[in-house]
Order: C-alpha cells, then sequence, then structure tokens
C-alpha cells in the first residue's frame, strides 16, 4: 500500500521494482489481487496488464482501520478504551491532547 500510496498507478512489475525485499512476481500478483478483492485498491486493463492504484488514501485507510478496530471495543469497554487511546496519543506527542480537544470542539459544534 505504501508504495501505491505514493502516485501514479502501478503494474505489478513496477510495485516489485519498490519493494526493498525481492518477492516472486506471483506473490506481488496474488496480494495485489487480494487487496483489490478488500476493496482497498482500483485496477484497470492496460494492455495485457493491470494497473493498480490506492483506492483510499493513507489517511482514510488509517481512519477506517481505526474505527473498525476501535469501534467494537468502545461498545465493550469506553471508559478503558479511550483512556488508553488519551494515554498513547500523549505519549507520542503531547500536542495531541490539543489536537483532540479541537476536534472534539468541532464535533460538538455539528451537533
Amino acid at each position: 500500500m505504501s508504495i501505491l500510496w505514493q502516485g501514479e498507478p502501478m503494474a505489478v512489475r513496477s510495485v516489485m521494482a519498490n519493494l526493498k525485499k525481492k518477492l516472486a512476481y506471483t506473490t506481488v500478483m496474488t496480494t495485489l489481487d487480494r487487496l483489490y478483492k478488500k476493496g482497498l485498491l482500483a485496477r484497470e486493463l492496460d494492455g495485457s496488464a493491470f494497473v493498480y492504484r490506492a483506492r483510499l488514501s493513507r489517511d482514510d485507510f488509517h481512519r477506517k482501520l481505526v474505527e473498525e478496530t476501535v469501534g467494537g471495543l468502545l461498545e465493550e469497554s469506553a471508559a478503558s478504551v479511550l483512556a488508553a487511546f488519551v494515554d498513547t496519543a500523549a505519549e507520542v506527542d503531547e500536542d495531541n491532547l490539543k489536537k483532540l480537544e479541537a476536534l472534539i470542539a468541532e464535533r460538538r459544534k455539528r451537533k
């Protein structure tokens, strides 16, 4: 995904050329096909080869991942999940608390 988030759509061989680790063509092709089937990639036929691109931006993907992961946890134990999230966000960067406060204020204004 990181390679495809960098810009232009790519064929399997182009993705392979950008990998840090050498993998077999069929391995990369199968992985791209699975990501396509999961709805994470879009593809178009270009000549005889598919060209792949990310369907979601990196930020949208991360947001979706967090929503899917945290959503279920919040239903079970909201207080502890929120506390852990705030603690982790602050440990990464104290400014994250200000960002969270701003997001909460913005959300409240919209309601």
